[in-house]
């Protein structure tokens, strides 16, 4: 089935949250009686990136999908430099606008690095993790990776920003219409807030790590079969290989946006994830 990456899915409503001088936008749907499923899209993306997502889920759960701060209808950034704290702090209080207390965290790339924040600073809130082509925090990071954080994220600063968008999106996804949408959802992101985005990521990792994280739910790792993007695919099978509950899945036919390209393959997956933490119809189930 085609999804359409143009447009909200159907059955979420729309909701807004003015937070530090800057319009959060959210959405929520499902029954408040039902268990949460919070979805965390990556840098440069919005909402709609999980689209293919809401259907197999809906019918069961409490969603919500936002636009971070500085991204989609977000807008404008409100924080000058802006840090992974911001994000947590800001999806706390979105979550918290929303009526919803624990929740499984589907994160990917930059929305994984939260969502780990997030585990970090309230666990109790977290009862299940989804991570889609991220690497962990936990772990400490390389001087080398270090600076090539920041070299990036000032690089975008100077990049013709059609060719830097057109190589973003080759970099993102497989699927001609997912780099499409790529491109859509980074147009509304002004060359200048492109450098902040990136050096907001930069401050979620670190050289000591973050040692005191623990991640004591039901986890699903996964990237794509052809995400090269960073430490990705290097890092993932010793992440997996540190904790025998993480069940580590590598996306067929798929990039960076793993869901995206391949959403039955992900879904699948996704489903046993909410299975595992006693809150998801199982596999194979009506969705």
């Amino acid at each position: 089935m085609t999804t359409d990456w143009t447009v909200t899915a159907d059955g979420l409503e729309p909701r807004v949250l003015e937070r530090n001088g800057s319009a959060l936008h959210y959405w929520v749907g499902g029954d408040q009686g039902h268990p949460a499923v919070a979805f965390l899209h990556g840098a440069t993306m919005d909402h709609r990136m999980f689209n293919a997502q809401i259907p197999a889920v809906l019918a069961e759960h409490r969603v919500l999908v936002w636009d971070a701060r500085g991204h989609g209808r977000s807008q404008p950034f409100g924080i000058e430099r802006l840090t992974i704290t911001d994000y947590v702090e800001d999806l706390l209080a979105v979550l918290d606008d929303a009526g919803i207390g624990q929740v499984v965290l589907v994160g990917q790339s930059m929305g994984a690095y939260l969502a780990q924040h997030i585990i970090l600073r309230a666990p109790e809130r977290v009862v299940g993790l989804a991570v889609i082509g991220s690497t962990p925090i936990a772990f400490g990071l390389s001087w080398a990776d270090q600076v090539a954080l920041q070299v990036v994220a000032r690089s975008f600063g100077v990049w013709p920003l059609a060719h830097l968008h057109r190589s973003m999106a080759k970099a993102t996804a497989v699927r001609q219409d997912v780099q499409a949408y790529a491109v859509d959802a980074m147009s509304v992101i002004a060359q200048r807030d492109l450098v902040r985005v990136f050096q907001a990521i930069a401050t979620a990792v670190s050289r000591a790590g973050f040692p005191d994280l623990r991640i004591d739910v039901p986890f699903l790792l996964t990237h794509g079969e052809h995400d090269g993007t960073g430490n990705i695919p290097k890092d993932a099978p010793g992440w997996a290989a540190s904790d025998p509950r993480i069940d580590y899945v590598v996306i067929p036919d798929a990039g960076h946006n793993a869901n995206q390209d391949n959403p039955d393959a992900f879904n699948r997956e996704l489903l046993r994830l909410l299975a595992r933490t006693g809150e998801g119809p199982r596999p194979g189930s009506s969705c």
